[in-house]
C-alpha cells in the first residue's frame, strides 16, 4: 500500500521559512513524478513544485519561483519543499503527491496516483 506522509507545516510570519517533508512508503528511486500541491480556502488546488525523481528535473509555479525549492533524499525516500520568504498568499493546505510509471519529464505538474493527507501552512502579515 502506497503511503505519503507529510510533516513540517505550521504558522510563521511573513518573510519566514518552513521546510515540508514527505516520506514515501516505497523506494522513490525510479520513474516517478512527485510534487507539492496546495489548496487555499475557496480556491482550486494548484501545483506548486514538481520533481522527476529519476532525472531530478524540477518545475515551479511562477508565484514561488526563487522562493521555494523542491528536493529529494532517495536514501530516506523523502521529498522536501524548502519555503523561504513566505507571504500571506502562501497560506494553504499543502499536499504531497506521486505519479507512477512516468517516462517523460516534460510536464510541469504531475497527474497524481497517490496523495498525502496534507499539512497546513499559515503565514501571517
Amino acid at each position: 500500500q502506497v503511503q505519503l506522509v507529510e510533516s513540517g507545516g505550521g504558522s510563521v510570519q511573513a518573510g519566514g521559512s518552513l521546510r515540508l517533508s514527505c516520506t514515501a512508503s516505497y523506494d522513490i528511486r525510479g520513474n516517478y513524478c512527485m510534487g507539492w500541491f496546495r489548496q487555499a480556502p475557496g480556491k482550486e488546488r494548484e501545483g506548486v513544485a514538481t520533481i522527476y525523481t529519476a532525472g531530478e528535473t524540477t518545475y515551479y509555479t511562477d508565484s514561488v519561483k526563487g522562493r521555494f525549492t523542491i528536493s529529494q533524499d532517495a536514501a530516506k525516500s523523502t521529498l522536501y519543499l524548502q519555503m523561504n520568504s513566505l507571504e500571506p498568499e502562501d497560506t494553504a493546505m499543502y499536499y504531497c503527491a506521486a505519479e507512477f510509471g512516468v517516462w517523460r519529464q516534460t510536464q510541469s505538474s504531475c497527474s497524481p496516483d497517490y496523495w498525502g493527507q496534507g499539512t497546513q501552512v499559515t503565514v501571517s502579515s
